[in-house]
């Protein structure tokens, strides 16, 4: 599709975003619209261009797979993982970081190929999924999600990859988080506080948790369980160990990387 075509998509859609009022007001008061619509509706179709963004990691890959072999893992996943820093937490391991923020299970799966599969690793961590409960890329039913992870599970394993599927980490509302990628704030905002559990119900983390480690035993996968390192007896990540309730700190890493290690030496042995 052109940028042309683009561009008027996105006009369309701002036309058609509020319902018209049938009658005239006593008062014009309309919502504030941005300062910069040409600007966001370029930045839009740019960004369209890579919606998986396929380009995040394209030179860093092309530039790994040049290098010589070993028995490297690959971490792939969302902002948890992306703002993991593995070279801390698993000095001298050769572990790379594969998560991009704000990503679902749908994204990810086209990435499964150049990003994990290309690198020829000797295993995967995928940790994916609450961005899908959170509608980052529109609604989806949970077999939705599920099969985007089987069908990441199934692709490695044919190219002989170990995989090692994670549990959902818990969110709490011990902190109220500020708009980002993960968290964006509602059309028309101007950036208000939120709280995880309105994006995030936690029933429905622990009712994808559990078919997870259910399909990992189910196809000899590894399950690391993040969730219990880190909730508490609230069934919530655990005060202290977030800023925003969803993205672990330093200390939360520290509780989940010997989690991942431990799973990553069962999927090797």
């Amino acid at each position: 599709m052109s940028r042309f075509l683009l561009l008027i998509s996105f006009f369309s859609l701002l036309l058609v975003a509020v319902p018209a009022k049938a009658q005239l007001v006593d008062e014009f008061n309309p919502q504030k619209s941005n300062c910069c619509l040409a600007g966001m509706a370029k930045s839009l179709a740019d960004q369209l261009q890579d919606w998986n963004q396929l380009g995040r990691y394209h030179a860093a890959d092309e530039n790994l797979k040049k290098q010589p072999a070993e028995p490297r893992v690959v971490f792939m996943g969302d902002s948890i993982t992306d703002m993991w820093k593995l070279d801390q937490s698993f000095p001298s391991r050769p572990y790379v970081n594969r998560g991009i923020s704000g990503q679902t299970t749908a994204q990810m799966l086209v990435r499964i190929y150049p990003d994990v599969i290309d690198l020829k690793p000797a295993a995967v961590v995928i940790l994916a999924g609450t961005n899908d409960i959170a509608r980052n890329t529109g609604p989806e039913t949970a077999t939705m999600v599920e099969e985007n992870l089987m069908a990441m599970t199934e692709l490695a394993q044919k190219h002989g990859i170990k995989v090692i599927l994670c549990s959902l980490t818990p969110i709490s509302d011990y902190a109220e988080a500020p708009p980002n990628a993960d968290n964006p704030p509602p059309p028309g905002a101007p950036g208000p506080k939120l709280v995880q559990s309105a994006r995030r119900p936690p029933a429905q983390i622990l009712e994808l948790n559990t078919w997870i480690k259910k399909y990992a035993a189910g196809v000899g996968a590894v399950y690391a369980d993040y969730f219990s390192a880190v909730v508490d007896g609230n069934g919530m990540l655990k005060d202290g160990l977030s800023g925003d309730g969803l993205h672990p700190n330093k200390q939360g890493y520290a509780l989940m990387a010997p989690v991942a290690q431990a799973a990553i030496e069962n999927a090797l042995k």
